[in-house]
């Protein structure tokens, strides 16, 4: 396996929202406690948050709630069935 930095790409609106839920989850003793099962990974996420952070206007904007609000529609109308809560049976 070569070393070296990776490249992942992100849609915006992939970017927007996953900063948005680690903003939210990171700092919560749920998110804390599952991630301390391998604190190595605090390294990747510090990293993508960041990285997020630095990337996206979209935070910093009034309309905030609304273009987040947006950009989960959209993410979900393109997952299809994959986004629906698995039915009771």
């Amino acid at each position: 396996m070569a070393d070296g930095d990776l490249t992942i790409k992100l849609s915006r609106d992939q970017a927007f929202v996953l900063s948005d839920w680690l903003y939210r989850m990171m700092g919560t003793p749920a998110f804390d406690n599952l991630v301390n099962e391998d604190r190595a990974v605090w390294s990747p996420l510090h990293t993508i948050a960041g990285t997020l952070d630095k990337s996206l206007v979209e935070i910093f904007v009034p309309d905030y709630a609304d273009r987040l609000h947006h950009a989960r529609e959209r993410l979900l109308d393109d997952l299809g069935e994959i986004s629906e809560p698995p039915s009771e049976q």
